[in-house]
C-alpha cells in the first residue's frame, strides 16, 4: 500500500511539469478536499494531458496541493464552468481534516 502525502508537495511542486492555478475565490474549496473545476482556474500550464501529475498552486505561487488532470489544456478551453478540470488527490488542509488518523 503505497500513498503519497502531502509532506512531499515541496519536492513535486519544484519539479513539477504540470501546474493549475486556483483563483483566490477556490482556494478553501479545495483545500476542503474538492476537486477542481474550469471556473475555479485561473490558468493552467500548456500541453497538460489528461490523467498527468498536476501540482494546484494559489495565485500567489504557495503550492495547495496534488491531483491528476480530468482534461487536457486544449479541452479546457471549450468546457463549461461546472466541469472538473483536476481531481483532488491530497492538499495542505488533510493535516487538519485527518488529524485524528495522524497522531
Amino acid at each position: 500500500k503505497f500513498r503519497l502525502t502531502i509532506t512531499c508537495l515541496d519536492l513535486i511542486a519544484e519539479h513539477s511539469k504540470h501546474k493549475v492555478w486556483l483563483k483566490s475565490s477556490a482556494e478553501m474549496s479545495y483545500l476542503y478536499g474538492n476537486n477542481v473545476l474550469k471556473s475555479s482556474m485561473a490558468r493552467i500550464t500548456e500541453g497538460t494531458p489528461v490523467n498527468a501529475g498536476v501540482v494546484v498552486f494559489s495565485m500567489s505561487d504557495v503550492p495547495l496541493g496534488f491531483g491528476v488532470s480530468a482534461r487536457a489544456t486544449e479541452d479546457c478551453r471549450k468546457l463549461d464552468p461546472h466541469s472538473i478540470v483536476v481531481l483532488h488527490q491530497a492538499d495542505i488542509g488533510e493535516y487538519l481534516r485527518n488529524e485524528a488518523e495522524i497522531g
